[in-house]
């Protein structure tokens, strides 16, 4: 009864966030919903392990995040087999400007950004979640924001996107 308490908490406390997360990450609803499900059915099935380790919520975020990539490879070739095009969804309007700048940057630098302020993940838990070292992380996020404040210079200014910056 404990353990079940315990994870209906974490679910409470992270899918909200989780779900934020994969929905800018996969640029849809849909995929986003589907991963995040799965990696927290995933995390349910060995809850007893997954809450014992020191960043869960990071491992949800790995799982959800190996899910959308599996999920956008396999409907890549199904479109390549199929020989037909299918466009992907638009980014939710809030702060449409800001993601389409987000959606620019190289998947590792995205990825990065979306899990520390969409997911609002301390770099430790966005390491878990991508599988790379905590330095990698700052690394790659100080790179992510030194090339969103370039493309900031060349766009017009926006109230939208002050909390990118630092």
């Amino acid at each position: 009864m404990a353990l079940e308490a315990a994870f209906e908490d974490f679910y409470r406390r992270e899918h909200p966030r989780v779900l934020a997360s994969m929905t800018l990450v996969a640029g849809a609803l849909e995929p986003a919903q589907e991963a995040t499900d799965e990696a927290f059915a995933r995390a349910w099935d060995r809850w007893e392990r997954v809450s014992e380790m020191a960043a869960a919520g990071g491992w949800v975020y790995r799982v959800a995040l190996n899910v959308v990539r599996r999920r956008a490879r396999r409907a890549r070739l199904e479109r390549a087999l199929l020989l037909r095009r299918v466009e992907p969804e638009a980014v939710p309007p809030s702060a449409e400007e800001v993601w389409q700048l987000v959606a620019a940057l190289p998947e590792r630098q995205r990825v990065a950004v979306v899990l520390r302020y969409v997911g609002d993940l301390p770099e430790r838990e966005v390491a878990v979640a991508m599988g790379v070292a905590r330095g990698t992380v700052a690394a790659t996020l100080a790179t992510a924001r030194a090339r969103l404040r370039t493309m900031l210079d060349e766009a017009p200014p926006s109230p939208t996107l002050g909390g990118l910056h630092d």
